[in-house]
């Protein structure tokens, strides 16, 4: 859904086409618009092979690892570390945060490029800002000038790619309030850029105004009420008391990496309903404000305390937007590709510490070990992403309580042409996840696609719905349901099943909240009464729809569907919806040449008229 509109105005092939697209954004408040540039360098058209987008994810994974480098060896410096250290400490982080098997599917899961490029313009600001942050005790204009450029331009560019860009400032504060501060007695031997301070205004424009700027807007997003978000299987409080748990397991795989997860079928996470259910909530939630609190107080402590802060600090820091009150869904790996940036520096400065100080031959081979299984198991991991069925399936296997891997094994084995055993797997799947719309609708629809349904079919289905939560994967199926159901060869009782089933859903708080279902609805309706050969009734319904959807593509296949099936009267009122909703549709979201849309809106008006006239010819003849 992110790069389908690569197809509009027949792909990007000049300036206008590219400016609908980048403006076409629907993933984040922003847009993305940097992103959605990005992916232009790999296909101006779609569906495009997906062999190109992982090259450039490929490569813009190094580049990140090469601003992390750079921007650690900047860190360590500003922390006190000598040269050599310094150095080596940069390349090992990099090294291990580079080569770690859960940054492999943020870089071939093609669409998190936009966590890439996130990632990569934060890092490239952080790295900016310590450079300048270094120039501070010698030449001060330089040095705000690079610090405040980083900032600004590392902020903006990393949040038109992805929102949680926003946070550097966030975590420029992290860095800065975990730097070792040296007792009174050492500061006459130490290096000028260890103790002077950027300027306190400065900072509060920089630094303090954009962080509170930050944690406010968040706040703002409180909302305890149990249906804040209904196309959410959770609310927030379930959210925020979920999120600790999924917080440990993130840290557990980056430290005990394995080659493969459960991957994108996250949608049968434990949800947390209280501290007690499941057990591990209170602990997780304890969790956390212990390390928190452990952080704080370590921080003091030479070497170690200053890194493992760090590391724990700008972990969680990085997890604000995506991980507390924002109605995202709960899990993805994706979230630590920047949050893991100074994780694994505790250990590679403890490392290094030992070579130094204990056995070189020990650290040596404690580094060389750690990189090793790292390349291992990421080089394994990549080879099972490389295979898409067979990586959908090992997830599948996996998550025997998510709905959407069963349905996936359904699907693939009824496009194999083994509809009992999919019948057999969405059978199983309905007895264990009684509340999952979508396997009940999946279940209905492979029944429809076969003239199979029956009454009490749909009955069984109507029944469920008011106990399951709204799923948009359900609000689909639903839709493919009415779509086979229009078609010339479907039976006319099984439409009149499924209006009745509109109607049911019509009726639910859960999806009478939803825009996206009071948009589809009236629409769907509309198309089984015009099936039914109904247009009078189903006009009504249409021109909802045409004002819900406002968008003058949607609003022509109405008409066209309407043509279609003999009734131009009709489809020329649709037309006049139609084009008011043209003239007020702002020209940036349309997907066709203006001209275009001219040209087909004159067309479809001239040939319903003349298909009228036609009409109103045959019907005045004598019988």
């Amino acid at each position: 859904p992110n790069l389908e509109s690569l197809a509009n105005f027949g792909g990007i092939n000049n300036w206008d086409s590219f400016k609908s697209f980048i403006s076409s954004g629907v993933a984040g408040p922003l847009g993305r618009p940097i992103a959605l540039a990005s992916f232009v360098l790999d296909a101006n058209f779609w569906p495009s092979p997906a062999g190109p987008f992982k090259r450039t994810n490929l490569l813009l994974h190094l580049l990140t690892g090469i601003f992390l480098c750079w921007a650690t060896l900047n860190l360590l410096r500003l922390y006190g570390v000598d040269e050599d250290k310094s150095r080596w400490g940069a390349v090992l982080n990099m090294a291990i945060w580079l080569l770690h098997p859960y940054m492999v599917s943020t870089t071939l899961y093609v669409v998190q490029r936009m966590a890439q490029l996130a990632t990569l313009f934060m890092f490239a600001g952080l790295t900016g800002y310590l450079h300048g942050r270094l120039l501070l005790p010698r030449r001060k204009f330089a040095a705000y000038a690079w610090m405040s450029c980083s900032l600004a331009a590392g902020t903006a560019l990393a949040a038109f790619s992805k929102e949680n860009g926003i946070l550097l400032p966030l975590l420029v504060v992290v860095v800065e309030w975990c730097r070792p501060r040296p007792s009174t007695s050492l500061q006459n031997n130490l290096p000028p850029h260890l103790l002077i301070q950027p300027n306190w205004r400065w900072q509060a424009l920089f630094l303090w105004l954009p962080s509170i700027t930050i944690l406010v807007a968040l706040a703002r997003k409180i909302n305890l009420s149990p249906t804040a978000w209904p196309t959410r299987a959770f609310n927030q409080v379930e959210r925020l008391l979920t999120e600790p748990r999924i917080i440990f397991e993130y840290l557990y795989h980056l430290y005990i990496p394995r080659i493969e997860m459960q991957g994108l079928f996250q949608d049968n996470y434990a949800i947390s309903s209280s501290l007690l259910n499941p057990i591990t909530t209170l602990p997780s939630v304890l969790g956390i404000f212990g390390l928190l609190g452990f952080a704080i107080f370590i921080r003091k402590k030479k070497y170690a305390g200053t890194y493992i802060a760090l590391s724990l600090l700008f972990f969680f820091s990085s997890h604000l937007i995506e991980s507390t009150v924002v109605g995202l869904e709960l899990y993805f790996e994706h979230r630590n590709y920047s949050a893991a940036a100074f994780l694994f520096l505790p250990i590679v400065m403890g490392l290094l510490w030992v070579i130094e100080k204990k056995s070189r031959l020990v650290g040596i081979i404690a580094i060389g070990g750690i990189i090793g299984l790292l390349s291992l198991l990421t080089w394994q991991r990549s080879q099972l992403w490389s295979d898409t069925n067979a990586l959908q399936t090992y997830w599948a296997a996996a998550s025997p309580n998510s709905p959407r891997a069963q349905n996936y094994l359904a699907v693939k084995a009824f496009s194999n042409d083994h509809p009992d055993q999919g019948f057999a797997y969405l059978k199983a799947a309905m007895q264990r996840m009684p509340q999952s719309a979508l396997i009940s609708m999946q279940w209905l629809l492979q029944k429809v696609i076969r003239q199979q349904a029956t009454e009490a079919d749909f009955e069984q289905v109507r029944n469920k719905l008011p106990h399951q939560r709204f799923d948009a994967q359900a609000v689909l199926g639903m839709r493919l349901i009415v779509e086979t159901l229009i078609e010339p060869k479907a039976r006319p009782e099984d439409r009149l099943q499924a209006l009745l089933m509109l109607d049911v859903m019509q009726s639910l708080p859960q999806y009478r909240a939803v825009p996206l279902f009071n948009r589809l609805e009236p629409y769907l309706r509309g198309l089984l009464l015009v099936a039914q050969e109904e247009p009078n009734r189903a006009m009504p319904h249409l021109q909802r729809a045409i004002q819900r959807y406002r968008d003058v593509d949607t609003a022509l296949s109405m008409v066209a569907h309407m043509g279609n099936a003999g009734h131009p009267q009709q489809a020329l009122q649709l037309l006049d919806a139609a084009r008011a909703v043209y003239n007020k549709q702002p020209h940036k979201t349309l997907k066709r040449p203006k001209t275009t849309y001219d040209m087909e809106i004159n067309r479809l008006q001239q040939l319903l008229q003349d298909d009228l006239q036609t009409l109103t010819q045959l019907q005045q003849q004598p019988k």
